[in-house]
């Protein structure tokens, strides 16, 4: 029976193209859903667009002296086009520019609005009194109180994922002007999270949602668990959504209140377009709804959206919410300001018409449960191994001994032999198979059914030897040619959610189009005896080292920059005079104990003898020394510093450091000669306060 669907992809941002990491962890999967829905007859809605209103968007416009609006324009229409070269079917994939997204959402907000279902608060919010501007999301950075990451932003951590306030960090520093931001008073409407927690914690974790992937299940338990809190709708910033209320002026709503609420409004403009009706789609009971996400939206998708549709009243709530872990690339974090990715427009260059491998290889290696890792020597031998050496070793064989032997007129076959029944039987049985994997989320698990059907292909033709069998039995290699072209034909129908090029290929090879999904396990015959088929041509082809080469050149290029890039020394800083100099009292200790600070990858919590005292210093050093290694370590200490809370520990001072020529961190220490001076040891580059 035919369902109706709801399916969204994370709206990506418009300030720069699309990688491979964006295309594993929420396109290809979601693609591969929502084809194999419309293959089994379901109603289906994909729904996408770029997401307009990002402060890094706003960032990069002013890096490249442009507008916003120039920048989003320009991404706008890249990212657009790379996922129509990828085979991305999305019904519509619309921004967040667009009036009809405005007005929707603004709607959304004078809703909750009017219900009184926001709280009113004056807060005080990092202000930069140089660029005259309060410091929301990504216009600050900092110290995470939760990891210890010195580079998370003011709404997020990207080490440890954690969703974060500007409030929050540890060291805040303006994105904008480098300064130190003050604290300055402005009023914000927020959503009451914690009114919501009952209903949340009644909905998925006393609901049915222990369906959901242990990654999602696990973290939004852990929110709920942890107790809600009120949650910012507004930001002072001139680019974004207009508050619609009075005392809005100058606001404008949080992108993460307009970005899921774009889901709606790409469901509104399509609708108006196909002359459909937008509510089934978002307010039918009987409609399934199906975020795809990476494990970065969890949060936004799970407890903020869910809360604001249900403060909403009329909306149906997500069934679903598949988010995937991430990928990095050849062991490193993929990371767009350090070129270290592989961009979609830049592989069809060096890879043209080569989609359907990249697409398999993401799948094939799927970030689904854990962090994966793509590498380029994964990605050929996917290809060459399996693409080439299995699906299209036999779709190749299949194809070239039907011309060459009955000039691709398919021959009538004569009875089945016990294998051609089991075989015929066994390729009956993919679609269910295959179906239990997608419809459970298991991409990577349902890509590799795919390829053990073109396996059992393989199997049947080296079995059965039809190029023996055609000088002394034309029955029996009529038969076994008839049961090969069935397989082919099975695939052909089953490697679209996977392979939508090579599916389209294969069909025009088989001159046949006839069969869906159901077909494949229900018909006794895919394409008939008589039948003319096309001539032969490769569906893969092979990579070479050569090609991967490449690659790997470019990633190494990339390297090389960004040490470069670090090695580049810091301009002086402001003047001092001598008497903001004597303010710091150093004093030389000596550390007596130390230890790891749990769940962080950089800090060291060690107890230090002053002299005078002593006192408890948490430091960032833990990837260059271990606890072992500084016990007994004379150091030198700035004594006088406020104390300051990490991690719930009061660090009450900081150790000075430096790096060595080789940029081996160091202690600035008294009884070594790695005591920096510029004149004797020609380290020059300053100190680090750790």
């Amino acid at each position: 029976m035919s369902k109706r669907y709801t399916i969204t992809a994370a709206l990506p941002y418009t300030n720069g193209p699309i990688h491979i990491g964006h295309l594993a962890g929420v396109y290809v999967p979601a693609d591969i859903y929502s084809r194999y829905l419309r293959l089994t007859g379901n109603d289906v809605a994909f729904i996408c667009g770029s997401d307009e209103h990002g402060v890094p968007i706003t960032i990069k416009a002013k890096k490249e002296g442009v507008t916003p609006q120039d920048i989003v324009n320009k991404y706008h229409a890249i990212i657009k086009q790379s996922f129509i070269d990828f085979g991305i079917t999305f019904d519509n994939y619309s921004r967040t520019t667009a009036q009809i997204h405005h007005d929707t959402a603004q709607e959304f907000f004078k809703t909750l609005y009017d219900k009184n279902e926001f709280v009113e608060e004056v807060t005080e919010q990092l202000y930069d009194a140089e660029a005259n501007q309060f410091l929301a999301d990504r216009f600050v950075t900092g110290t995470c109180p939760k990891c210890g990451n010195e580079e998370a932003y003011g709404d997020q951590c990207e080490s440890c994922g954690s969703s974060l306030n500007a409030t929050d960090l540890i060291n805040p520093k303006s994105a904008i002007t480098g300064n130190v931001p003050s604290l300055k008073e402005t009023k914000h409407w927020f959503l009451p999270l914690n009114k919501h927690e009952d209903f949340l914690r009644e909905w998925i974790l006393k609901g049915h949602k222990k369906d959901w992937k242990p990654n999602v299940y696990g973290q939004v338990k852990s929110w709920i668990d942890d107790g809600l809190r009120p949650r910012a709708v507004t930001r002072d910033l001139d680019w974004g959504i207009p508050v619609p209320v009075e005392g809005g002026e100058g606001k404008v709503l949080y992108v993460w209140f307009d970005a899921p609420i774009g889901y709606i409004s790409a469901t509104k403009e399509w609708a108006a377009r196909e002359g459909k009706n937008w509510e089934d789609y978002w307010k039918d009971e009987d409609t399934k709804l199906v975020h795809f996400i990476g494990k970065d939206n969890i949060v936004f998708h799970c407890i903020i959206f869910p809360a604001m549709l249900k403060a909403e009243g009329s909306y149906i709530l997500p069934d679903n919410v598949p988010a995937n872990e991430f990928l990095n690339l050849e062991g490193q974090k993929l990371s767009t300001s350090k070129n270290w990715a592989v961009w979609l427009p830049d592989y069809l260059i060096d890879f043209p018409n080569q989609q359907d491998v990249l697409r398999y290889a993401l799948t094939a290696n799927a970030p689904e449960s854990k962090d994966n890792d793509f590498t380029w020597k994964d990605f050929q031998a996917r290809n060459n191994n399996e693409l080439v050496a299995i699906f299209g070793n036999f779709i190749n064989r299949v194809v070239v001994l039907t011309n060459k032997y009955y000039d691709g007129i398919i021959p009538a076959p004569s009875d089945y032999s016990t294998i051609d029944e089991e075989t015929l039987a066994a390729v009956k049985a993919y679609p269910a198979v295959i179906s239990s994997s997608i419809e459970r989320y298991r991409f990577r698990e349902a890509s590799q059914e795919l390829m053990n059907l073109a396996r059992l292909g393989n199997k049947y033709l080296a079995d059965e030897e039809p190029w023996k069998t055609f000088k002394t039995d034309e029955a029996r290699t009529k038969t076994v040619m008839f049961v090969a072209l069935q397989i082919a034909s099975a695939l052909a129908v089953l490697s679209e959610p996977f392979l939508p090029f090579t599916s389209t290929k294969l069909k025009g090879i088989l001159n046949s189009n006839d069969n869906g999904w159901e077909d494949v396990s229900t018909k006794d015959i895919l394409i008939p005896a008589s039948h003319q088929i096309g001539k032969g041509e490769l569906l893969f082809s092979k990579i070479e080292d050569s090609e991967i080469q490449i690659q790997l050149d470019k990633l190494e290029a990339s390297k090389k920059a960004n040490e470069a890039e670090k090695k580049v020394t810091e301009p002086q800083k402001d003047e001092i005079t001598f008497d903001d100099f004597t303010k710091l009292d150093l004093r030389v200790g000596t550390i007596i104990e130390a230890e790891k600070m749990p769940k962080t990858k950089k800090l060291l919590v060690l107890k230090v003898d002053t002299g005078i005292d002593t006192r408890t210093i948490v430091s960032g050093i833990a990837e260059s020394f271990s606890p072992e290694d500084v016990i007994g370590k004379r150091v030198t200490v700035l004594v006088n510093l406020a104390p300051r809370a990490l991690r719930g520990v009061e660090s009450q001072g900081m150790i000075l450091m430096t790096e060595d020529e080789t940029g081996k961190l160091v202690f600035v220490n008294p009884d070594t000669s790695t005591t920096p001076n510029a004149e004797s040891d020609g380290v020059n580059n300053g100190l680090q306060i750790s």
